[in-house]
């Protein structure tokens, strides 16, 4: 099996690139320049440095002592979440910044769930002196107050999506409806490996950093370059992209992605698209995704702001079909329970959307001499008011 994308932008049956007229040049251009320029020497310099020096890579794998003596396995936890900014988002900014600036691009516009993202961006601009834009949904905006304000403290305008469940969806709809109106000058910089084709491999790819290095770091703790187990939250999916990139053609490596169950997987309150969805099309790509019979958009629900998507990237839904990535989900209260064991046991307080890989550890039953990585996508910071209130 080939799980990479196809020169037609596709991962076997998914992804591709369904855009309004008006998009096409955009798309078209960064199509055709973007594997030239991000490979280029220059590029990988610019990136590699910045990696270094302002995000603070490479992210330590850290082995979970407490925690592997809980599940009586070893846990490595990929700690994503020490990343400037506090999440593996950035890691793709700085991809997609440096890209834009290479095009010409001097407005950079993005959507955002948890915030994340968000940050990320602005973060990124600030630091290249780019206008930015980010859309959020108003729901998002009250749950995630703390990110809204490191938003606006670092220059960026950050526009409310007020439409439909006023969540990621409705956010990334309103950007693309931007980038539309303003085509010549803004790059978009889509948060996760969805949209149309390139933006899931180029997301994908810079997100690759992540499995790059727990190869390395694995290499030198135990003398092996593979775990047993990769475990990942998805929404969009990025993080899992990131962490899975370079284990996908070893089999001897079970993928393990988590979905949101939010209440229960069919509690009217969920977002686990692969148990829900089917194939359709949403934001620029085929995929899974919830959807009414007649092909309406089921509107997604997740404690968590990140997950909170009603499709996956078409990656996922290839690694899906295909079988060589395992799709589980966790409801918000064994996402909660996670939070909770990982601060009493390892002093690390984990983001909503990392809890629902943490809470998998739960049903894994791997074995004693077992190696297993959680991909510890980000921080909790943002997460704290839901923490507090749980704890009442």
């Amino acid at each position: 099996m080939n799980y990479q994308v196809n020169e037609k932008g596709y991962y076997g049956n998914f992804g591709g690139a369904y855009i309004p007229e008006m998009l096409v040049p955009n798309v078209e251009e960064l199509r055709e320049n973007y594997l030239k320029i991000i490979y280029s020497d220059s590029f990988q310099k610019e990136f590699n440095d910045l990696l270094r020096d302002y995000v603070g890579r490479p992210s330590p794998l850290y082995l979970a002592t407490r925690l592997s003596e809980h599940y009586q396995t070893n846990v490595y936890l990929k700690r994503e979440d020490l990343n400037h900014t506090g999440a593996h988002k950035i890691n793709n900014t700085i991809g997609q910044v440096l890209l834009a600036k290479r095009l010409g691009k001097t407005r950079i516009i993005a959507e955002t769930g948890a915030g994340q993202h968000g940050v990320a961006t602005a973060t990124v601009c600030a630091l290249m002196g780019l206008e930015c834009i980010v859309y959020m949904g108003e729901v998002d905006i009250q749950r995630q107050a703390p990110n809204v304000a490191r938003m606006k403290l670092l220059g960026a305008k950050v526009v409310p999506a007020t439409c439909g469940s006023k969540t990621l969806k409705d956010a990334t709809n309103e950007a693309i409806r931007d980038w539309i109106n303003n085509p010549v000058n803004t790059h978009y910089i889509i948060g996760s490996v969805v949209g149309p084709h390139p933006y899931p491999d180029m997301v994908a790819r810079f997100q690759s950093v992540i499995s790059e290095e727990i190869k390395m770091q694995l290499t030198e703790k135990i003398k092996r370059d593979h775990p047993d187990y990769v475990i990942a939250c998805v929404g969009g999916g990025s993080n899992a992209a990131g962490a899975f990139y370079h284990f996908l053609d070893n089999e001897k490596v079970k993928l393990i992605a988590v979905e949101a169950a939010g209440k229960g997987v069919y509690s009217g309150h969920s977002a686990a698209t692969m148990v829900l969805g089917k194939p359709g099309i949403i934001h620029g790509s085929k995929t899974m995704l919830m959807q009414t019979d007649d092909g309406q958009i089921t509107e997604p629900y997740s404690i968590s702001a990140g997950l909170d998507y009603p499709g996956v990237g078409p990656i996922h839904a290839n690694l899906f079909e295909t079988g060589r990535a395992a799709f589980v989900n966790a409801t918000d209260e064994e996402a909660l329970k996670a939070v909770f064991l990982l601060c009493k046991l390892e002093g690390i307080i984990p983001a909503l959307e990392s809890a629902h890989a943490l809470a998998h550890l739960e049903k894994l039953k791997a074995k004693k001499n077992e190696i297993v990585v959680v991909n510890l996508s980000g921080r909790g910071d943002k997460d704290l008011a839901t923490y507090i209130e749980k704890m009442q």
